[in-house]
């Protein structure tokens, strides 16, 4: 059976998104949550933290390379890509690379291109100023992966989603309440 993979990128509002979202997420959840959320570096330390501190899932920073467990969340601290494991894809922090953002969204959904034969991905676009994630949302959906970029009825502010619906109009458009029950069925299933 492939490993499911959920990517999720998200700027600004994406913290009260984020929480919403995985709260909703069972402890016996069938895949790996992948989130890169755009946050001046000095504040990471405490919004990991705090999902620690709120959720039932284990959360984990990616300061190292690290396999992607089941029922596992996982937040980018800085640019993130997913790279070739032994059994399963894994995911490490990249050192070098200037980017405008703070984790690149574009960057992590680039990554997981390659990954798309060897398992399942939902990638999720959320609300956020700019054009960040856009492409890479892009990318997914054009070489196979479930693609959603959140709907203007939603999103706090309809940037990045609507950019990822310029580009690509056949990315599917949800408000957060359809993208909760999207990434439940998801990993249910």
């Amino acid at each position: 059976m492939k490993p499911k993979i959920v990517l999720i990128g998200a700027s600004t509002g994406g913290p009260g998104h984020l929480k919403k979202i995985l709260s909703a997420i069972s402890p016996t959840y069938n895949g790996a949550i992948v989130i890169a959320q755009h946050m001046n570096a000095t504040f990471i330390p405490s919004f990991i933290s705090q999902f620690q501190n709120e959720l039932s899932l284990p959360v984990h920073a990616i300061n190292q390379r690290m396999p992607l467990s089941n029922t596992n969340i996982y937040i980018c601290p800085q640019n993130c890509h997913l790279i070739k494991g032994d059994f399963s894809p894994k995911i490490e922090p990249i050192a070098e690379g200037e980017t405008p953002y703070n984790p690149s969204i574009d960057t992590l959904f680039s990554s997981a291109v390659e990954y798309i034969k060897d398992a399942e991905i939902l990638a999720v676009l959320l609300t956020g100023i700019g054009h960040d994630g856009a492409n890479g949302l892009s990318e997914l959906q054009k070489n196979g992966a479930q693609c959603i970029a959140e709907s203007e009825k939603s999103a706090i502010v309809y940037g990045m989603p609507k950019r990822a619906m310029e580009i690509n109009p056949n990315i599917v458009s949800l408000p957060l309440d359809d993208i909760i029950q999207t990434i439940k069925k998801f990993g249910e299933s």
